[in-house]
């Protein structure tokens, strides 16, 4: 079923979709016109799946569950924003904020993701085929973020158990974010994720592991600086 977004106001495009009856309506849609507007195919509760023929704006996907979204196109500020599950792809950059403060779920993104990448991430895996920049899984909770380039200034900065996976150079890491031993169990999880991504000719010993060195989680006096 095609929405043309010439023809039908957001608003009717995002209802039309959230009230779906899996058991009698069209399973597959296809949005046409996106033209960057914002919030397309937010809120959505069921097992569809749904191609966006061009470039979206602000929180496209946002509070998604078990749709399967792909964006043929660049994605604005907070798409996959507090996501729960379900899958979303862009194909090609991804702004700011991508997969903020999302709970699960799968976002994959072909291009660079902009800053703060994962920031606030609560168990969603994320996979960047290109970089991200600055700051990317601040305050991270859990779940995972895989960067097949390079990550900006301040690398997880006052992250919690997320575990980072960087292929490329990394510019900094931010207070608290060390290195760390890339074990099996970690290696088995990456080479899941990356055959999930359909990267599976990527080699899991080309990247490195970072986390938290788990000195601010309780506050000290001789760590203020780093608070």
């Amino acid at each position: 079923m095609k929405l043309d977004l010439k023809k039908l106001k957001l608003r009717k495009v995002n209802e039309t979709l959230q009230s779906i009856d899996p058991k009698k309506n069209n399973k597959n849609y296809t949005i046409l016109n996106p033209e960057g507007n914002h919030a397309i195919c937010v809120g959505l509760t069921d097992d569809i799946d749904i191609t966006v023929k061009g470039h979206v704006g602000y929180y496209c996907g946002g509070m998604n569950q078990n749709a399967n979204i792909t964006i043929e196109g660049n994605a604005g500020t907070g798409v996959a924003e507090n996501m729960m599950s379900g899958k979303i792809h862009v194909k090609g950059n991804a702004s700011q904020s991508a997969g903020a403060t999302a709970h699960g779920g799968f976002l994959i993104i072909d291009g660079d993701a902009s800053s703060r990448c994962g920031i606030s991430m609560k168990g969603i895996d994320i996979v960047v085929k290109g970089s991200v920049g600055h700051m990317s899984a601040f305050m991270a909770q859990s779940g995972n973020l895989i960067v097949c380039g390079n990550a900006g200034e301040a690398l997880g900065d006052s992250l919690y158990e997320t575990d980072i996976y960087i292929r490329g150079k990394v510019k900094s890491l931010g207070a608290d974010c060390i290195e760390k031993k890339m074990d099996n169990k970690h290696l088995k999880k990456l080479e899941k994720l990356l055959k999930k991504a359909k990267l599976e000719k990527l080699k899991t010993k080309d990247f490195k592991r970072y986390g938290s060195a788990r000195k601010l989680y309780n506050f000290k006096i001789d760590n203020v600086s780093s608070y």
